[in-house]
């Protein structure tokens, strides 16, 4: 009979490109989980090791008679080589799947004790994904492994890391009915039973393989967070090597004006991305970090997921599963296309779609992020998706392909419409232009592609929440700020039904050791939970008032105390009808409204802010101060108030800051003027940003829209590398050129 014995206890690790043997008696002792970044690769710098390191472990020779040992490692970033007293068993490269060896051959005899010893090499290569991308790539066996015993005969463990058991259920159009067919992979055997529902049928072994089909009437469907029940598929080897793998029977479809349906019913999708990385662990993370990350996207309300940027813990999805989360899938093949590892994304996406297959929260394999950001569209990249595409279509005929495409890329560019469906992702009123200018890009892609499926996959703004703004603008870092710009997208994506999906970059904050930004080196903070998950931001709860069921009131601005005005604004999110303001136990008004509610209130001392619905209540203290808490804003983030009078900027007749770039440049006097002018920061941005930004290229669509913004929104863009001064000098400059 098979056997699963977790070895995560007992390994010995060392951080040096040695021996095995060396690992053994000089390494540290170790328990999986485990990489050697919990520190360095989110701490800032962009410093982190990456190279190869060993894990060395004794294993006993158990009693095997007529059985094999295998050994499982769930993951292993990024390239892995496994030896057993000295003999190589196996070569794996990708640090985020399944895959398993046979330890039986180099085996010593029963009773004595073998060295088991694990390369893993995150080091730079131009032949395995990914390479270049806003996260850290940690290195480690950082996912559980496994010790496999199976009788001679048994269900492959060599296929692709797959589970050796594939479902593929077929829902009738009147969703009353399914026809379910189960296969089985097998090494040697001759029969196999499957069971089904309390349904048994017997099929003979037909080169390496067995099937059965099975109806289901009166069928239960799989139909999301409403209701995600789930079957259990078995199936038996000659009474002797037992399987079994839960599924979902569901349909799911998508349309270019309504977007996703599952089991025929429109389904609005609007959820989050998810890294599976956390503070201090890196991606060395339990059952209980997964748990609670899933739990903290169901108490939102979300019914999607995206698991970006690579496959994730085979647990993860499990949950997905049984919580009902709809889920987009994709490989790590992110930001620059690499000819040389054109072969290492094919293995990835079979890894990932026969390991994953009989999942019915995953509905489509994405085929990649962002790959046109550093070389742009060419004929290779290319050839190499229509492949992907064409393998992911042959591995699996029940779902769609997808892709996540950069904001710079033009949505007109046919390579936009390879995959089956495709969504964007756009930054617009965080990294370049206004908030509007989302609503506009999809307005526009819309009419100009009606037959597309389109949705939004990816959009965000930083925020630390010890940043505070009572005035937020884009660029501050703030909390107020981020709280904003999802308004603003949530309201976008609820009045367009033709947007597919809508995944929030990101749910929780991320390491990513490259950047040093808004007081928090080594992290993104487009999160919506802290790093450690300590913390929801107040973007969460809008969300949350627009996502979730359980009622709710939530006060933003709980960090926000101390306050230097006169009459403040507290903004309430709710998803309830009504909301009482009470500020130190009188009421100050109540306001029917739709998810946001906003009042003023005069402040003189220390308050006490109190919003109420029905018995629901949330309280946040508020305190009058003379001059602002200099913690509040993040030197060099903050945007400048340049001029205290607008009569100082225009002239009239003249050109200033407040024209739009487009205007500007059509003057050729002006035009230089900024050109020269601008030129240097823009060298400082090519040396901050590093090959990325030289190599990047806008769309005539996205350029359009920036000539519409102002010089002064512009260089508002540049952040900290604008000084009051050079905006003075640049003013001045442009007022002395007539219109």
């Amino acid at each position: 009979m098979r056997t699963i014995a977790n070895i995560n206890d007992g390994w010995f690790f060392l951080r040096n490109n040695v021996s095995g043997e060396v690992a053994l008696s000089l390494g540290q002792s170790v328990q999986l989980p485990h990489t050697w970044n919990a520190e360095d690769g989110q701490d800032g710098g962009n410093d982190y090791y990456r190279g190869l390191c060993w894990y060395a472990k004794k294993l006993v020779t158990p009693r095997l008679d007529k059985s094999e040992l295998w050994i499982e490692f769930r993951g292993a970033a990024m390239v892995c080589e496994v030896f057993l007293n000295g003999v190589k068993l196996i070569r794996h490269e990708g640090g985020y799947s399944t895959f398993r060896t046979n330890l039986t051959p180099a085996l010593k005899p029963v009773g004595q004790e073998n060295l088991l010893t694990v390369s893993v090499d995150n080091s730079y290569t131009r032949k395995v994904y990914p390479q270049k991308a806003d996260f850290t790539f940690y290195g480690g066996l950082y996912r559980d492994v496994n010790l496999i015993t199976v009788p001679k005969d048994h269900f492959v463990l060599d296929h692709f890391g797959a589970p050796g058991i594939r479902v593929t259920p077929k829902v009738s159009e009147d969703l009353k009915s399914a026809e379910v067919t189960v296969e089985a992979m097998v090494t040697g055997g001759n029969e196999v039973t499957f069971s089904v529902d309390g349904v048994e049928k017997t099929a003979t072994v037909k080169n390496g393989s067995a099937r059965a089909v099975f109806t289901l009437e009166n069928v239960h469907l799989w139909n999301g967070v409403e209701d995600p029940y789930l079957y259990t598929a078995k199936a038996v080897l000659d009474g002797n090597d037992t399987i079994s793998s839960r599924f979902g029977c569901r349909t799911i479809a998508f349309t270019p004006d309504e977007g996703f349906f599952l089991n025929g019913k429109n389904i609005r999708l609007c959820g989050a991305a998810r890294h599976q990385d956390r503070q201090g662990l890196g991606n060395a993370l339990t059952k209980q970090e997964h748990e609670e990350d899933i739990a903290l996207l169901l108490e939102m309300g979300a019914n999607t997921v995206r698991l970006a940027h690579y496959q994730h813990d085979q647990y993860v999805y499990d949950l997905c599963d049984e919580k009902g989360l709809i889920v987009w899938a994709e490989i790590p093949y992110i930001t620059e296309h690499m000819s040389e590892a054109n072969e290492n994304t094919v293995s990835q996406m079979t890894e990932l779609i026969e390991q994953n297959y009989n999942h019915p929260s995953i509905i489509c394999w994405a085929l990649s992020n962002e790959i046109t950001v550093t070389g742009g569209v060419t004929e290779d990249l290319v050839k190499n998706h229509q492949r992907l595409n064409d393998l992911c279509h042959a591995l699996d005929s029940t779902r769609p392909t997808a892709a996540a495409h950069a904001f710079m890329l033009s949505a007109d560019d046919p390579f936009v419409q390879l995959p089956d469906i495709r969504s964007f992702n756009l930054y617009y009123g965080w990294y370049v232009g206004e908030l509007e200018q989302n609503n506009a890009w999809f307005d526009s892609y819309h009419a100009a592609h009606p037959n597309s499926v389109i949705g939004l996959s990816e959009y965000g703004a930083d925020a630390n929440p010890q940043h505070q703004n009572g005035k937020p603008e884009k660029g501050d870092w703030s909390e107020p700020y981020q709280a904003v710009y999802h308004e603003h997208l949530l309201k976008m994506w609820s009045e367009r039904p033709y947007i597919w999906a809508m995944h929030c970059w990101n749910m929780f904050d991320f390491g990513a050791d490259g950047r040093d930004e808004g007081g928090k080196p080594g992290q993104n903070q487009k999160g919506l939970v802290t790093f450690d998950r300590k913390t929801k931001k107040d973007a969460f709860y809008i969300y949350k008032a627009y996502l979730s069921k359980e009622p709710f009131v939530h006060v933003c601005g709980g960090r926000y105390t101390d306050r230097t005005e006169n009459e403040t604004e507290v903004k309430v999110y709710s998803n309830q009808p009504s909301v009482s303001l009470i500020v130190d136990g009188k009421e100050m008004g109540t306001q029917q409204g739709d998810k946001i509610f906003i009042f003023r209130v005069p402040i003189s001392g220390e308050h006490t802010v109190t919003a109420v619905s029905g018995e629901l209540t949330d309280s946040v203290t508020i305190r009058k101060v003379d001059n602002p808490r200099q913690d509040y804003i993040k030197p060099g983030t903050s945007v400048t108030n340049w001029f205290d009078r607008e009569d100082e900027i225009v002239k009239d007749g003249f050109f200033s800051i407040k024209d739009s770039m487009g205007d500007v440049k059509a003057n050729p006097e002006a035009a230089a003027v900024l050109e020269e002018m601008m030129a240097p920061l823009q060298e400082k941005i090519l040396e901050a940003y590093g090959d990325v930004a030289k190599n990047v290229q806008l769309p005539p669509e996205m350029l359009a829209m920036m000539e519409k913004m102002s010089v002064e929104a512009s260089i508002k863009q540049m952040g900290p590398l604008v000084t009051p001064e050079f905006v003075h000098r640049l003013n001045t400059a442009l007022n002395g050129i007539h219109k």
